[in-house]
């Protein structure tokens, strides 16, 4: 019974303090107040607590605190001091507790552990979180044989995947040869554990490349399992096999498999359970099998399923649930069914929770003598423990303090003492995890300040709420009061609420309410005040409203929107079509107080709403616009608009006028526009020039002058057909002079010789001169030396020269316009420079370093700015090669120029000749030339690779030989070593033959090739060595003779036009021949080449064909046969051979072969028996043509 009195009476005392700290005071964010405040450490960032690291790169170990003074930082890892001193891979970073281990030649494991951060300065010590370090592991797949699986079709099969277990765990899929995902469907699928599921196999997943992959996510890795063969049988294979083997003709009765009603692969059984945590991610798996494939579906007993977080995937086998709270435990049902049965799995859902905060401390800061509360409550399930440090000891075996009573989750202090200022750990664990969160008490003792701006000024529309803020510091809490105006009494009750925060509310602001305030923050500290000022405006009001519109097409609308608002706020009208912008059209033209439409259309058709906006309020009001089709007119007549009349000059002031006209007849074309011109008597009389134009629905114009003008204005129309004569002029109206409201303009400075500067300027006219006696003030002084200004009055010109001054000097110039009335404005500052002189100076410490035998790179000292006596423009190197460092190499001279733009101090001078001495020398020049140059050097480039050889020919070329001669390169480029002679033959389809090659010694300049192939093109390439290497190659071609008789260069008779012809009557000849020889057989006839074919009969002789030049069978029983034995011709050449046959073989021994006239071959027939026997009788590879199947070849 006491027990339970001292608790109530405990809870009694803590309401009493919660309810006097309910305005507990805040630290202002303002960087001002923050800078001069002390503050106990605050722990701002900091690595997860499951910190899983990449062995690949250093580990950073972040932690970031502030506070008043900075904090210091120490890490403790594994509960213990971490001394980074002493480890020379641990640094940590400048101002920061981040620490930094660099693992290169360290492995990353030896670093892994509890680390914790401690960030302490004079007020207190603040702690991190424990953090993890473990490194991300992605291990080998285990080396395994994968035996092929056979199974038969209709069943279901597991394949497993079994990766190896990594950190963070490896992600699953299944893939085949071509890295193409396996198709899954309701019958194969993924289970949550990588294994690929089959409810039931089909002939069509007979495959060898079922593979796993597993991919570790943190490392970015992939590894893969040995590929899985799977063979599917059906019933009728298994069937044939048994026959085989047991001579049975059925072992199994039915080809089909066997249907079955579904089972549960996962979960197993009948029932399960699943545990959750709050606020992870709930996954329910429902794997089945069966034939046919069965269907899942799932349901809640206790409930629906929450729409926002839910979402039933992969076939409806997963169901998942987003952020999981407590009102997800219960039993979920998976329903799996086919044709055959159905069958219920139930898994019994418990949701357990992490600790998570219901209320986490906060930061106090308390005066001396002030109470606080720090509060931290947290829940989970189970409920988790709380238990409290003090800079980092645990609160129990931290100082005793007598202010300071520990009751569960809070933390009461009474009368805190100056000094006591510390920072305070909450700890709330259960098995499931834990949360630490840091909060300080900071006892100061700090004068009110008002942080409101001062003279702010509220605006606010008459009968709105009126807000005024009073936001203040101090320590102890100040008491805020309002006063308005002049009057001591504080503003309190009816129409007046002070919000705790200090803020003054006015529930109903009116006129009277205007005025000046006063807010006064006081604590037993001190004092503070601030002003701020209220302005009730006027409403804005829409008091012309836009009125609905009917019109015909291709006429004009106007909708008026006149509205009323308070004066002193700055409007803007805008104008809405549909509750949309305006279309992008120039008809809609938009006013201060209207919406014009011209030429409206169909589409122009819809509600138009005009919106009248201030800073602080707005008002809006539609019309509707109807479009309807035009009556139909007799034809009208356009011309272009009468003058405008009766001009009038109204609203007189010094620099602007208010113009109005009468429109004339527009004679049936709208207006567009109005144009104004004005003329000026008193500068260009006569002259009009155009001043302003204002659209065609106005009939009034505010136009700006400018002073000492005596203006004449005259109006134009303009419509579609074109420009109206011009009205009458108006009234003359006179300007007063007035002093220049501008300067002239393009006003630059810049020197003409080496010490002068000329100050030029765009000359202003008359108009811009605002009055009489118009001159300028020319003022210049030296930058950053001169502080007055030197100065000259000019008239008439547009230009002063200022003699005597310093070579390139940077000047400050400007020109201010001066009349009879005053000065012009302060005129802009320009800056320019006085002449520019040749430079004085050669740049020193010329060096050169020789690249290549191409290519060198020259570096000098820069000269000082000031001998450059200009705008340095860059630098120049000429050089030129004085001779070759080869004797026999000519001497020539040719100087180059390389400029280098800008104050560089190197620069490359490309295409060198190599093996050569180059001088030269470098000048610095700016706008006004060059400087004198610098002491002449030289050097030397080094050998290169030689020039092409000047010329190679062939002479002497006979049947197996050429003789080649050449000269040396014209440029040596170094010492010449030797040539190199490549050659190849080429054959009459072009393609190139074995490559020879000869090492030739420098001193040779020809050579002769013997055992060539005769009647042969040869390709020849050539080239010249030095030390560096080869040079480019020169190539030749030739060809050797045929015989003595034959000269060196020949000629291809085949494109000769005697040998064309000759070709070309032979041919003729033998289509007669053949022609009489078919007559003939028709007839009955019989030759005797007949007869010797009878006797001799070849399966492979076949007479020519007309069609293609292949010899046929005289008889039309024979296949035919294509020709053998016929030969390509050398290239280029005609020669011959004793083994070809030739047409004298076939006209006797004297070879006296000739045609009658009818076409035939009088030698085939006349000539000795023998002869033709001999023709006949040829092997087989030739055929027994009278033509000489070469030649023939040739012509075809």
């Amino acid at each position: 019974m006491e027990r339970a009195r001292t608790r109530v009476g405990a809870a009694v005392f803590l309401m009493l303090i919660l309810g006097r700290l309910g305005n507990a005071l805040e630290v202002p964010l303002d960087p001002n107040i923050l800078e001069g405040l002390p503050q106990p450490p605050t722990i701002t960032q900091q690595s997860p607590k499951d910190y899983i690291i990449d062995p690949r790169e250093n580990i950073v170990i972040h932690c970031e605190a502030k506070g008043k003074p900075h904090p210091s930082f120490s890490w403790t890892r594994n509960g213990t001091h971490f001394d980074i001193d002493h480890d020379p891979k641990v640094t940590m970073r400048p101002h920061s507790g981040t620490l930094v281990v660099d693992i290169s030649g360290e492995k990353a494991e030896t670093y892994e552990g509890i680390y914790q951060c401690t960030a302490r300065n004079e007020h207190g010590a603040a702690v991190s979180n424990n953090i993890v370090i473990r490194q991300s592991r992605s291990p080998l797949w285990s080396k395994e044989r994968n035996e092929p699986i056979r199974v038969q079709e209709g069943v279901s099969l597991v394949l497993q995947c079994r990766p190896p277990a990594g950190l963070p765990p490896p992600i699953i899929f299944w893939m085949d040869f071509n890295f193409q995902r396996l198709p899954q469907s309701s019958r194969v699928f993924q289970a949550l554990n990588g294994d690929l599921y089959f409810s039931n196999v089909l002939k069509k997943d007979s495959r060898n490349d079922y593979i796993c992959y597993a991919r570790f996510p943190h490392t970015q890795t992939i590894q893969q399992k040995q590929p899985i063969t799977l063979s599917v049988l059906n019933l009728d294979a298994i069937n044939e096999t048994v026959a085989a083997l047991f001579n049975e003709t059925d072992f199994f009765s039915d080809g089909s498999a066997e249907e079955r009603k579904p089972t549960f692969l996962i979960p197993s059984g009948s029932s399960s359970s699943k545990m959750v945590l709050r606020g992870q991610v709930l996954e329910l798996e429902c794997i089945t099998e069966g034939l046919p494939t069965p269907e899942v579906s799932w349901s809640k007993l206790s409930g629906e399923f929450p729409d926002n977080r839910t979402s039933i995937l992969h076939f409806q086998k997963l169901l998942r649930i987003v952020n999981v709270s407590e009102a997800d435990a219960g039993e979920y049902h998976c329903t799996a069914h086919n044709r055959l049965a159905s069958v219920l799995h139930t898994i019994r859902v418990t949701v357990k929770a992490a600790p998570y905060w219901i209320s986490t401390p906060r930061n106090l800061v308390l005066a001396p003598r002030e109470k606080g509360l720090l509060i931290c409550r947290a829940s989970g399930t189970p409920k988790p423990t709380i238990t409290w440090a003090m800079n980092g000891i645990p609160i129990e075996n931290s100082p005793e303090d007598p202010n300071r009573k520990v009751e569960g989750d809070t933390i009461i202090f009474e009368e805190v003492q100056t000094g006591s200022s510390a920072v305070y750990q909450c700890n709330a664990s259960n098995e499931y995890g834990y949360l630490l969160s840091n909060a300080f008490i900071n006892v100061l003792s700090e004068t009110p300040r008002v942080l409101t701006p001062a003279n702010m000024v509220y605006q606010v529309i008459r009968n709105n709420h009126a807000f005024l803020d009073c936001s203040s510091f101090g320590s102890p809490i100040p008491k805020i009061t309002w006063f308005k105006d002049s009057q001591s009494s504080t503003l309190e009750g009816d129409p007046y609420l002070l919000h705790e925060n200090g803020t003054l509310e006015i529930y109903v602001a009116q006129a009277l309410n205007s005025g000046q305030y006063t807010c006064v923050a006081r604590n037993t500290l001190g004092i503070a005040e601030n002003h701020v000022y209220l302005e009730v405006k006027e409403p804005t009001r829409i008091l012309k409203q836009p009125e609905y519109k009917v019109s015909q097409r291709n006429r004009n609308v106007v909708f008026e929107c006149k509205v009323k608002h308070d004066p002193t706020l700055i409007p803007t009208m805008t104008w809405l079509k549909d509750n949309g912008e305006l279309p992008d059209d120039e008809r809609f033209l938009v006013d201060s107080d209207s919406l014009t439409i011209t030429d409206v259309t169909e589409n122009d058709a819809g509600t138009y709403t005009c919106i009248m906006n201030t800073t602080l309020d707005q008002d809006s009001a539609s019309a509707e616009l109807t479009v309807v089709e035009a009556t139909p007119t007799p034809a009208v007549i356009y011309e272009q608009p009468d003058p405008p009349t009766d001009l009038e000059l109204t609203d007189l002031k010094p620099k602007s006028v208010q113009l109005t006209w009468i429109p004339g007849d527009e004679h049936n074309s709208p207006i567009h526009k109005f144009v104004i011109q004005y003329t000026d008597s008193l500068h260009q009389h006569g002259h009009w020039h155009n001043l302003t134009d204002v659209p065609g629905s106005k009939t009034t114009a505010f136009l700006k002058l400018s002073p000492y003008v005596h203006y004449t204005f005259r109006v134009l129309a303009l419509n579609a057909v074109g420009l109206s004569n011009p009205s009458k002029p108006s009234h003359m109206y006179k300007t007063n002079p007035a002093a220049p409201d501008e300067n002239p303009s393009g006003v630059e400075g810049f020197g003409t010789e080496h010490d002068n500067l000329m100050i030029l300027w765009k000359p202003m006219s008359g108009l811009q001169a605002n009055g009489p006696g118009l001159q300028y003030k020319v003022m210049w002084r030296q930058k950053d030396v001169d502080k007055d200004w030197t100065s000259v009055t000019v008239a008439n010109v547009s230009k002063f020269m200022v003699s005597g001054m310093p070579t390139f000097t940077p000047y400050e110039v400007k020109v201010q316009a001066i009349n009879d009335y005053g000065i012009g404005p302060e005129p802009a500052v320009v800056t320019g420079h006085s002449g520019e002189d040749l430079p004085l100076q050669a740049p020193d410490s010329v060096q050169v370093l020789v690249l290549n035998s191409t290519l060198a790179e020259v570096h000098w000292e820069p000269v000082p700015p000031k001998t450059v006596r200009g705008l340095l423009k860059g630098y120049k190197v000429y050089y030129w090669r004085e001779r070759s460092l080869h004797k026999h190499n000519p001497h020539h001279v040719k100087q180059q120029v390389l400029t280098f733009s800008g104050n560089k101090s190197h620069g490359m001078l490309p295409g060198l000749q190599p093996y050569s001495l180059y001088l030269f020398n470098v000048r610095v020049y700016n706008s006004k030339g060059e400087g004198p140059a610098s002491s002449t050097l030289q050097f030397e480039t080094p050998e290169g690779v030689p020039g092409r050889p000047s010329f190679l020919r062939i002479t002497n070329s006979n049947l197996d030989s050429l003789t080649l001669e050449w000269g040396p390169p014209n440029d040596h480029n170094g010492h010449l070593t030797g040539y190199t002679l490549k050659y190849q033959p080429v054959n009459s389809s072009n393609e190139l033959g074995p490559m020879e090659e000869l090492a030739l010694p420098a001193n040779k300049t020809s050579v002769t090739l013997p055992n060539l192939k005769y009647s042969t093109r040869y390709k020849f390439y050539f080239n010249a060595k030095t030390g560096q290497g080869a040079g480019p190659v020169i190539t030749e071609e030739a060809v050797t003779i045929m015989d003595e008789a034959v000269p060196s260069r020949q000629v291809d008779i085949a494109t000769q036009g005697w040998f064309i012809g000759l070709m070309c009557a032979i041919a003729l000849l033998i289509l007669i021949l053949l022609i009489i020889c078919f007559i003939k057989r028709n007839k009955g006839g019989k030759y005797p080449v007949k007869e010797k074919e009878d006797a001799h009969t070849d399966p492979e002789f076949q007479p020519m064909k007309e069609d293609d030049c292949t010899f046929g069978e005289y008889s039309d029983t024979e296949d035919h046969k294509p020709l053998k034995g016929s030969r390509t011709p050398s290239y280029r050449t005609v020669h011959r051979d004793n083994s070809d046959d030739s047409l004298v073989d076939y006209g006797g021994d004297g070879g006296d072969g000739q045609f009658n006239e009818d076409g035939s071959f009088i030698g085939q027939y006349s000539g000795n028996s023998s002869t033709r026997e001999t023709a006949v009788g040829h092997e087989h590879s030739e055929a027994p043509s009278p033509v000489n199947t070469t030649a023939m070849n040739s012509f075809v």
